[in-house]
């Protein structure tokens, strides 16, 4: 008699790709945004600017990209992720190219403000909404996964473009980093894919649900919208957003005023994105067990108790206890968040729900960075716009503490709110 054995087939869960697309859109899309800070005093020099006008490049590519997630996500919904997301790699290469021929700080608005704008709002909310309808009980970490891109491209790309303005000017450098932002990011957002069900999946790798079914369970946007807990979310997010990425921009050139070297200062925001790395794994899976709305609250407090330690460094060691507390308790946020819209109002609109949510961080990030180089601009001085940052957080905190809800119904009276721990 003979025996026939059959080998092991070992298969990774489509899921997984999934998330190392959005984390290439995210390193590439958001790596090129935060290397704005290495190119600010460039900037300046050429152009003749003072620190406030160059700053608003960065403050209206933050309002786009953030900001357009509101016709990206239905659009992804609607049509799919993935041609969004390769879309919007693609111009983020082309505004970085385009900004290193810019002949005014006009220019530059136009290339970098709109290019790097549009095409990381192209991309981010439809990669990251994807990730969400893959995964529910891993949805915090995955989440987390995904946007770790951020924390590595915070880390690597601002060193890489100080090293390539020193090596061939600012506006090679550009060009350099909008080849690369094209390549890499355009061909790993190819992983992309919208659903499970696509795949005759559930989420997490389990059978589907329910046989037959093609769109997952959710409130509509407007149900969504009009509910208690959206609006705290986004009341929340609009009054934090003001300052969290006022250290993006303006934490260089802060280590420079007081004596830090330049290669060293830009080191800090690579030390951020240590701390953001860190968050991502360790908050977002800490918030699958703790509760992602909980887990919400204490980012906001850890990024307040961050700016306060901001606000006293005058030294570079100080500087980089600074980035990495404030690093990890951000990086736990970009986590979370989107794991949390997802828990409240389920799947069949999620990129869309995020998208509205997120308008809220664009006018907060229009007017935060700019407004803090105006106030330097002013009185020389950083200590008043770090204090209305940490304010904020401290008072977002007490939104969520005191506002959010867990559960909520549609109009039909099914609930749609999960409890914040699947």
């Amino acid at each position: 008699m003979t025996v026939q054995s059959t080998p092991a087939h070992w298969s990774i869960f489509h899921g997984w790709l999934v998330v190392a697309g959005a984390f290439a859109v995210t390193l590439v899309g958001f790596g090129s945004a935060y290397t704005f800070s290495a190119f600010l005093t460039p900037l300046q020099l050429e152009f003749g600017a003072s620190r406030g006008s160059v700053s608003l490049v960065f403050s209206l590519a933050g309002f786009l990209y953030f900001g357009l997630g509101i016709v990206s996500g239905p659009l992804a919904d609607r049509f799919g992720s993935r041609v969004l997301a390769v879309t919007g790699m693609l111009l983020t290469g082309l505004g970085l190219v385009a900004a290193g021929f810019a002949r005014s700080l006009v220019e530059v608005y136009l290339a970098y403000g709109l290019g790097v704008g549009i095409g990381v709002g192209c991309a981010y909310v439809p990669a990251i909404g994807a990730v969400q309808r893959w995964f529910v009980r891993r949805r915090g970490f995955a989440s987390g996964l995904a946007v770790s891109g951020i924390g590595l491209g915070t880390l690597a790309m601002p060193p890489l473009a100080t090293l390539l303005i020193e090596m061939l000017g600012w506006r090679s450098a550009y060009i350099v980093l909008g080849l690369l932002a094209a390549a890499v990011g355009a061909g790993l957002a190819l992983l992309i894919e919208n659903d499970p069900r696509g795949r005759g999946l559930g989420p997490d790798g389990d059978p589907p649900l329910a046989a037959g079914s093609n769109r997952p369970d959710g409130a509509s946007i407007a149900e969504a919208v009009r509910s208690r807990n959206f609006i705290a979310l986004y009341v929340a997010c609009l009054i934090c957003a003001f300052g969290v990425f006022v250290p993006f921009v303006h934490l260089v050139p802060y280590a420079g005023d007081h004596g830090v070297a330049p290669a060293a200062a830009v080191l800090l925001l690579g030390v951020i994105g240590i701390g953001s790395t860190a968050g991502r794994f360790l908050l977002g899976g800490l918030a699958d067990r703790m509760g992602r709305t909980s887990a919400l609250l204490l980012m906001f407090v850890g990024m307040a108790a961050a700016l306060a330690i901001w606000v006293v460094s005058t030294h570079a060691w100080q500087l980089v206890v600074f980035a990495v507390v404030y690093g990890v308790f951000y990086g736990g946020w970009v986590a979370v968040l989107p794991a949390v819209v997802m828990d409240y109002f389920g799947g069949r609109n999620v990129s869309g729900i995020i998208g509205i949510l997120y308008t809220s961080v664009a006018f907060g990030t229009l007017v935060g960075p700019s407004a803090a180089g105006f106030a330097y601009d002013f009185n020389h001085s950083y200590t008043l716009p770090i204090l209305i940052s940490a304010a904020a957080n401290i008072i977002a905190a007490l939104i969520v503490v005191t506002t959010l809800t867990r559960r909520e119904k549609r109009s039909d009276g099914i609930v749609f709110a999960a409890t914040g721990k699947n």
